[in-house]
C-alpha cells in the first residue's frame, strides 16, 4: 500500500516546493517600511532662488550616512554638501553649495528605515527654469538584484531554521519524550540549528551591501561588516548568534545526557530544566526578530514585541512539530513508533497554538492595517489575506488530523500493534527463525526457509553429538551465525514496518500530516515576503500626506512658467516665447502664451500653437490652439491634464508664411 502511494506523496511534496519557489520568485521588490511624505522643494517644483539646503520628511525615522541625501546639477555632479542631518522628528535635511545656476536639479536618496529595510528613490526641482539633465539615477531598488535576492532567501531560511530546531525541541520534550533518542527526529532538530546559524551569518555579510550599493563586490567588505554591528539590525543578529550557542548546548543535553538518563526522578527534574531553558532560548531569539523589525516601529511597540514573540513561539510550536511529527511518521525505526498518545498531546498542542496565532494575528493586523480597506488597497493587505487564507486551510486539514488521531487512540490495541508486539516476542525466542516468525503471520505466506532447511553448520553448532562434550563454535560457524542474526534482525525489522505501516489509521494520519507540512511551506514563504513589504497603515498615511503635500505645493506655487527662447530664421524672427499653466495639475488648466522680442517688448506674430506629450505613458502629443487675447498674448481655457508626470511642452512658433520653429521644454504636472 505504500508502495503505491509514494508517488503520490512525492507529486505532492514537489507540487507544494514548486508553489512556494514560485510565490517567492514572483513576488518582486519588496516595498520599503518608510516612504517620503514630503519634501522642500517639492517635487517637480520651479524657485527663482537657489535654496540654502533641501529636505526630505519620512513617515518614520531614518538612519543616515554620508551619502544618503545627494544632489546632482544638470551635468550629474553634485553640489550638496555631504552632510546630512536630521533637522527634526522625521524631517532631514543636507546643505547645498552656493551660487547654483539655473536649471533642473535630481534629489536622490538612500536611507534604512528604522524596522531595518533600505528606502531609496529620486526625483527632480528647477532653479529659475527647467533644463535638460544628463544626471542618471540607479532605477533598481535597493533590495532588488543579486544581493536583494539573496538576503530574501536568507530571512526564508533563518524562520524556517528557526521553526524546525524549536518546534522539533518541543514536541520531543512535550509530547514524545522517546523522540530523544531516534536519529531521524535528532537529524532534523539539529539541521534547523545549522540552518539557522548559517543564515544569520550570511545575512550579517549581506546586510551592509543589502542597505548600501547591491554590489556582490561588497558582500566581504569588512569595512561595512563594522558598520552593519553598530546598527539595530546588526546587535539582533550577534544576539542571535550568541542564543544559538546557548541553544547548542540545549540540544546536546537533549539527543544526549537526557535520552540516557534512566532514574525516573532525575529525568523529570531534567525534563522540567530543559523545559525552562528551552523557552528562555527560544523566547530570546524570537526576539531578535521582533526588536529589529515591524514590532519595533509604530503604534503600541512596547505592546506589540512581546506579542511578536508569542506569536513566532506559536507557529514554532504547530510548524515545527508538525515537521518533527512528519519525520517520526515516516522515518521512526519500526521498534521506536511514535506512538498514538504522542500525536493526541501534539494534536493539543497544535491547538492552544492555532488559538495563539489567532489573537496576536488578530492584533498585529490590526496594527499593521489601520483599516478594513487597506485589505484590498494595499499590497500588504493582499499578501494578509493570502496567509489567512492558507492558515484557514491549514487548520482544515488538521481537524482531519485530529479525527485520524481519535481513530488510533480508539483502535487502541490495534490488530497490527499486536502482530507487531507478536513478531518481536517471537522473533527474540531462543532457535526461532525468520520463517517461524513471518511464516505464521496474518497474510499466511512464509518468507523465510522452513524449519527443515536450516543450514547444517547451524545444526551441527547448536546439536551437540551424543555422548561428547559440546566444542566450541569454528570461526565459521560464529560468523555465520552473526550473519544470519543480522539477516534475521533486518527481516523482523522490514516486518515490524510493514504491519505498522498497513495501518490504516496511521496511514491516514502520515497523510493529512503531509498535506499540512506541504501547506506550511507555502504559509512561510508568504509570513517571509510579508516581512518584508510596507505596512498598509504606513502606505496609506504616506499616500494621504504626499497628497495632501502635493496640493498645499500646487496652491502656493501656482502657475508653472517655461521660458524658451527662438529663432525662426527670418527676418525678425528671434524672441522669447512663455507659457504660463495654472495651476499645472490633473484636469483643467489655464495657459497663456506670450511672446516678446529679446529686449522685453510684446510682438504679434501669425500663429502660435502648443503641444503636450507624456512619452512614459504614450501619452500624445495633445494639441492646444491658444486664442490671441492682446499683442503678444494668446490664452486658453479648460487644458486637460489627463496624469500626472513629466510632461514635454513644444511651442511652435510661426513669425511668417513660410518661417517657423519649434522648441521644447520638459516640465513636472500634476
Amino acid at each position: 500500500m505504500t508502495q503505491t502511494i509514494a508517488p503520490r506523496v512525492r507529486n505532492l511534496v514537489l507540487l507544494l516546493l514548486a508553489a512556494a519557489c514560485a510565490l517567492l520568485a514572483g513576488a518582486g521588490p519588496a516595498s520599503a517600511h518608510a516612504a517620503v511624505t514630503g519634501s522642500d522643494p517639492g517635487q517637480g517644483a520651479v524657485v527663482q532662488e537657489a535654496p540654502a539646503r533641501i529636505s526630505l520628511t519620512f513617515s518614520e525615522q531614518v538612519a543616515l550616512s554620508d551619502d544618503s541625501l545627494r544632489v546632482l546639477d544638470p551635468d550629474g555632479k553634485r553640489v550638496d554638501t555631504a552632510e546630512p542631518s536630521n533637522v527634526s522628528g522625521t524631517t532631514y535635511a543636507v546643505g547645498l553649495k552656493p551660487g547654483l545656476p539655473d536649471g533642473t536639479y535630481t534629489v536622490a536618496y538612500q536611507v534604512v528605515s528604522a524596522d531595518s529595510h533600505p528606502v531609496a528613490g529620486a526625483y527632480t526641482f528647477s532653479i529659475g527654469a527647467p533644463s535638460k539633465t544628463s544626471a542618471t539615477v540607479s532605477q533598481q531598488a535597493t533590495d532588488d538584484g543579486i544581493v536583494g535576492w539573496l538576503y530574501g532567501f536568507g530571512r526564508y531560511v533563518s524562520y524556517a531554521g528557526f521553526i524546525v530546531m524549536a518546534g522539533g525541541a518541543a514536541f520531543v520534550l512535550a509530547c514524545w519524550r522517546r523522540g530523544s533518542g531516534v536519529r531521524p527526529v535528532q537529524r532534523f532538530v539539529v539541521s534547523g540549528w545549522l540552518a539557522l546559524t548559517a543564515a544569520t551569518l550570511a545575512l550579517l555579510l549581506l546586510r551592509g551591501s543589502y542597505t548600501g550599493s547591491g554590489k556582490v563586490a561588497d558582500i566581504f567588505d569588512l569595512s561595512l561588516l563594522g558598520q552593519v554591528l553598530e546598527t539595530k539590525t546588526g546587535a539582533a543578529l550577534v544576539s542571535r548568534l550568541l542564543l544559538l550557542a546557548a541553544a547548542a548546548l540545549f540540544i546536546s543535553v537533549l539527543f544526549g545526557a537526557y535520552d540516557k538518563r534512566e532514574d525516573a526522578q532525575e529525568k523529570r527534574d531534567l525534563t522540567f530544566g530543559l523545559a525552562v531553558g528551552g523557552v528562555v532560548v527560544a523566547a530570546g531569539l524570537a526576539a531578535s526578530w521582533a526588536m529589529s523589525e515591524h514590532a519595533s516601529v509604530g503604534l503600541q511597540a512596547g505592546i506589540s514585541m512581546p506579542v511578536d514573540v508569542v506569536h513566532l513561539l506559536a507557529v514554532a510550536a504547530w510548524l515545527g512539530g508538525l515537521g518533527a511529527l512528519l519525520v517520526a511518521l515516516y522515518r521512526a525505526p519500526a521498534d521506536t513508533p511514535v506512538d498514538a498518545s504522542a500525536v493526541h498531546r501534539f494534536s493539543r498542542v497544535a491547538f492552544g497554538s492555532v488559538l495563539a496565532l489567532i489573537a496576536t494575528g488578530t492584533y498585529q493586523s490590526w496594527r499593521q492595517l489601520g483599516s478594513w480597506s487597506a485589505f484590498t488597497d494595499t499590497r500588504y493587505g493582499q499578501l494578509l489575506l493570502a496567509k489567512i487564507a492558507l492558515v484557514v486551510v491549514l487548520v482544515g486539514v488538521a481537524w482531519i488530523s485530529r479525527r485520524w488521531t481519535g481513530r488510533l487512540l480508539e483502535a487502541v490495541p490495534a490488530s497490527a500493534e499486536r502482530e507487531m508486539a507478536r513478531v518481536g516476542a517471537v522473533a527474540e525466542a531462543s532457535g526461532a527463525t525468520d520463517a517461524d516468525v513471518i511464516g505464521d503471520g496474518p497474510t499466511g505466506t512464509a518468507t523465510g526457509r522452513d524449519t527443515d532447511e536450516r543450514p547444517d553448520a547451524e545444526d551441527e553448532a547448536t546439536e551437540p553429538a551424543d555422548n561428547t562434550e559440546p566444542t566450541a563454535p569454528e570461526p565459521a560457524d560464529t560468523e555465520r551465525a552473526a550473519q544470519l542474526a543480522r539477516q534475521r534482525a533486518a527481516r523482523d525489522t522490514a516486518r515490524r514496518k510493514q504491519l505498522r505501516d498497513a495501518d490504516p489509521n496511521r496511514f491516514g494520519l502520515r497523510r493529512t500530516v503531509l498535506t499540512e507540512a506541504g501547506i506550511a511551506v507555502v504559509l512561510l514563504a508568504v509570513t517571509t515576503v510579508l516581512t518584508q513589504t510596507e505596512p498598509g497603515r504606513t502606505e496609506q498615511e504616506a499616500k494621504a500626506a504626499t497628497s495632501a503635500a502635493a496640493s498645499a505645493d500646487a496652491g502656493a506655487s501656482g502657475a508653472l512658467t517655461l521660458n524658451m527662447p527662438f529663432d525662426t530664421g527670418g527676418e525678425d524672427g528671434k524672441g522669447i516665447v512663455t507659457v504660463d499653466l495654472d495651476p499645472a495639475r490633473v484636469g483643467d488648466n489655464e495657459m497663456h502664451v506670450y511672446v516678446e522680442r529679446p529686449n522685453g517688448r510684446a510682438f504679434d506674430i501669425p500663429e502660435v500653437k502648443v503641444d503636450f506629450t507624456l512619452k512614459a505613458k504614450d501619452i500624445g502629443p495633445l494639441p492646444v490652439a491658444p486664442d490671441r487675447i492682446a499683442t503678444g498674448h494668446w490664452s486658453a481655457n479648460g487644458v486637460q491634464i489627463p496624469m500626472a508626470g513629466d510632461w514635454q511642452v513644444d511651442v511652435t512658433v510661426r513669425t511668417s508664411d513660410i518661417d517657423e520653429v519649434t522648441v521644447s521644454k520638459n516640465a513636472q504636472i500634476g
